[in-house]
């Protein structure tokens, strides 16, 4: 957490806010720059904070786009390209406010890690309550390998087949077919709320091996993934716990989910089960999933 849709939307947000903005001046926090200093690379990767800070001043965020679980912000500075690619982590967040004392949220407000100033007099900060996120400028992607190994676009057009392919290599066809489909390099974006989601509502058990799902179905599961996706997109997102937009708000989709975090099936009203896979819990149906 924050999936796809949430990463998505904080794409969107920023895009009519930020993209053609200078960045004037940058702030890193003292406990990350603590961090580095005993070692620990604290949110900003590769790099050191005092680097970070003079290679991102003077530089125009030219377009801000989304590929998986990542947002790249496409920066230029006389003639030069850059990307700094930001993953949120576990509570990560943007906020684009006229001065970083307008989070309203304390636990957002008192983990301010990356304040950058704009023209205009706007600040664009980055807040993240347990610092799991990472923000690294690289001058293009091959750098990042990372995001090289990741699976197509979910909403591409060869998306679909790939994942499929995907299904009958050895490697994969004999897991579970939920850690499967939270594996980026086979179907990138899609996180345990989401999963957890689709597997629900296409009938299939978290659990259940790949090679053991026909041809038809892992077409309806895939189908489903991306129904279940655009869902969210359209709905803000989910708001579990930390995920809130620029603006601070909370999305709506946790308010739509049908079995992530539930006790009690809304189809038969049969107690749940839990399993973990992949390191994540997952609730299931034993009723209406097989």
């Amino acid at each position: 957490m924050p999936e796809l849709p949430e990463v998505e939307g904080v794409v969107r947000s920023l895009k009519p806010v930020v993209e053609g903005k200078t960045i004037q001046s940058v702030q890193i926090s003292l406990t990350v720059k603590a961090s580095h200093e005993a070692g620990k690379q604290s949110i900003v990767k590769g790099t050191t904070p005092e680097q970070l800070i003079e290679h991102l001043e003077g530089m125009k965020i030219v377009q801000i786009t989304r590929r998986s679980k990542y947002i790249l912000f496409d920066l230029e500075r006389d003639g030069q390209q850059y990307k700094m690619i930001n993953h949120l982590g576990m509570s990560g967040g943007w906020f684009d406010l006229k001065n970083s004392e307008e989070i309203q949220e304390g636990k957002f407000q008192n983990h301010r890690h990356l304040e950058l100033q704009l023209d205009g007099d706007q600040t664009l900060v980055y807040a993240d309550i347990r610092r799991f996120g990472e923000v690294r400028l690289v001058e293009n992607l091959t750098q990042f390998p990372p995001i090289l190994k990741l699976a197509p676009e979910p909403f591409d057009a060869d998306a679909k087949q790939y994942f499929l392919d995907c299904c009958n290599l050895p490697k994969y066809k004999n897991k579970e077919i939920k850690a499967v489909i939270m594996d980026g390099q086979v179907l990138c974006g899609c996180g345990n709320i989401y999963a957890t989601e689709a597997l629900f509502r296409a009938g299939i058990k978290p659990g259940r091996k790949t090679s053991l799902i026909s041809g038809t179905k892992k077409e309806q599961l895939f189908d489903t993934i991306i129904a279940v996706l655009l869902e969210s997109i359209a709905f803000g997102g989910s708001s579990i716990s930390d995920y809130r937009n620029i603006n601070g708000e909370a999305g709506g989709m946790q308010d739509r989910l049908k079995m992530y975090g539930m006790n009690i099936c809304p189809m038969c009203h049969t107690n749940t089960k839990q399993k973990t896979i992949a390191g994540r819990n997952s609730y299931y149906c034993p009723n209406c999933q097989k």
